[in-house]
């Protein structure tokens, strides 16, 4: 048995393929793309990603050659649905927040070192900011949702993340340790976290955490929008409705049976 057939790196790497299509979702990705999220070199990418086409759980576009998740993923997904999906609890936290603000309104759940962005409404507002969209996934302390999460996790849990994640390579110096910790502290002062463009110049959001019934940040209500809509003097009022309906939602999720 080769190390790339061996049974727990090939279902690491099934995995890492299928967030990284998921992340892509809906217009998908190339094997090339792919395999670099992945961390896995071309060849090794495709014919993975065949096989789990063969399976149902992707399917591949026969014109631009881009992979999208299939047929097989929907139908596991609605089985597991019941115990997972929260999103109908969420619409009208978001519907509201999105009407309130006239922003785009996001529900993100953390899926361990990583926020998924599950669920969306557009905001009135014609201009957007096209950042967040459902299936992308960003690391703990990246955009609002991942630093709002980040920054509610215990301590020790902070220290250990920051101590082995490094994520000023990909995102920047304004993702070091140091300037993350700043960001946290503030995050915490206020309750709600700010992302002033960090991804993407111009594009700004806020998040605020939801906690599940152990008290642990789990998900996170996020609004964003372009620079000139985040003015700091627009803070507070975003931040307060923000927070408003975090504890709302938290408060729904927490009664369910």
């Amino acid at each position: 048995m080769t190390e790339e057939t061996r049974g727990p790196h090939v279902v690491g790497r099934v995995g890492a393929l299928l967030r990284a299509v998921g992340s892509h979702e809906p217009t998908g990705a190339s094997t090339t793309v792919l395999g670099r999220a992945a961390g896995l070199a071309r060849p090794t990418a495709h014919r993975l990603l065949s096989s789990l086409a063969d399976e149902g759980l992707l399917d591949r576009d026969a014109k631009t050659g881009r992979w999208t998740l299939g047929p097989e993923l929907y139908l596991l997904g609605a089985a597991a649905a019941t115990r997972y999906d929260i999103t109908r609890h969420a619409r009208g936290v978001l519907d509201r927040l999105a009407r309130d603000t006239g922003e785009s309104a996001f529900l993100s759940a953390r899926r361990g070192d990583e926020t998924v962005c599950i669920a969306a409404e557009d905001g009135s507002f014609p201009l957007r900011s096209h950042v967040l969209h459902e299936g992308i996934r960003f690391p703990l302390g990246v955009a609002s949702a991942g630093l709002v999460i980040l920054a509610h996790l215990p301590d020790r849990d902070i220290d250990d993340y920051l101590a082995r994640t490094d994520l000023s390579g990909r995102w920047g110096e304004n993702h070091n340790a140091s300037a993350l910790r700043q960001r946290i502290a503030l995050t915490r002062h206020t309750g709600y976290a700010v992302n002033p463009g960090l991804i993407v110049e111009g594009s700004w959001g806020m998040g605020a955490a939801v906690f599940d019934r152990d008290g642990r940040p789990a998900w996170a209500l996020s609004l964003t929008g372009v620079e000139t809509r985040f003015r700091p003097e627009r803070h507070p009022e975003l931040g307060t409705l923000l927070l408003e309906q975090a504890h709302v939602l938290s408060q729904l999720l927490q009664s369910r049976a």
